[in-house]
């Protein structure tokens, strides 16, 4: 299989449009998503972003945070973010990445892979925190906020996407890669909505605590 990047239409495997039929045809849930990505594709990938968001910072509360009350507002915070600012801008960076990059094969994947993790994702993930760090009220803190946490989420990014965005570009077809994005980004979500959560400052430093108040970064 192939990824043919030039006019956005994702992989060859030799049968034309075959596989796309058969899966419209073939009845149940999939089937039933696959007709709507097709005929609202952002609409669907924001709704399914959306609800991945919201799953991803649910499991960081429960399981990694073992909080007894959840925190509704973070919850609805990557919910919407998801949403309004996650989904587009994959949708509109992963349909303009296909046709910008029109190598196919495993070069093809490697040359995706480089200018989505060295280009596109530092840029994303500074994006989120700076919009978290904002949503937090403190948008004067931004720039020292980027400062502190963006390299280790870089880093951390590029162990889990690095990988995975090879996969995507080489094997996965345009129309469903922000699909397979949002579920690796499950355990993405997990990790950003932990490293993103709120802290109490005590005497100017940052004791990693959470205070189950507000939404975002507090770097004192």
């Amino acid at each position: 299989m192939t990824i043919s990047g030039g006019k956005g239409k994702g992989y060859s495997s030799g049968g034309g449009s075959s596989g796309e039929d058969h899966n419209s045809k073939g009845g149940g849930l999939f089937a039933a998503y696959n007709a709507a990505l097709q005929q609202h594709p952002l609409l669907v990938k924001a709704i399914t972003t959306a609800i991945l968001s919201a799953i991803g910072n649910l499991i960081c509360q429960v399981l990694v945070e073992k909080k007894s009350d959840l925190d509704w507002r973070r919850i609805n915070t990557f919910t919407v973010l998801g949403l309004l600012w996650v989904a587009p801008c994959l949708h509109v960076w992963y349909g303009s990445l296909n046709k910008i990059v029109t190598l196919q094969g495993n070069i093809g994947a490697l040359a995706r892979m480089a200018c989505d993790q060295l280009g596109f994702a530092p840029l994303f993930v500074g994006s989120m925190i700076a919009i978290l760090t904002a949503l937090n009220g403190k948008s004067d803190r931004i720039i020292d906020t980027l400062k502190a946490d963006l390299p280790s989420s870089i880093r951390a990014n590029w162990a889990l996407w690095v990988p995975a965005q090879f996969l995507n570009f080489r094997f996965v077809p345009a129309q469903y890669q922000v699909l397979f994005s949002n579920v690796v980004a499950l355990a993405w979500n997990v990790y950003f909505s932990f490293a993103t959560r709120p802290k109490i400052a005590v005497d100017g430093v940052d004791n990693g605590v959470d205070d189950g108040t507000d939404d975002g970064v507090d770097t004192a």
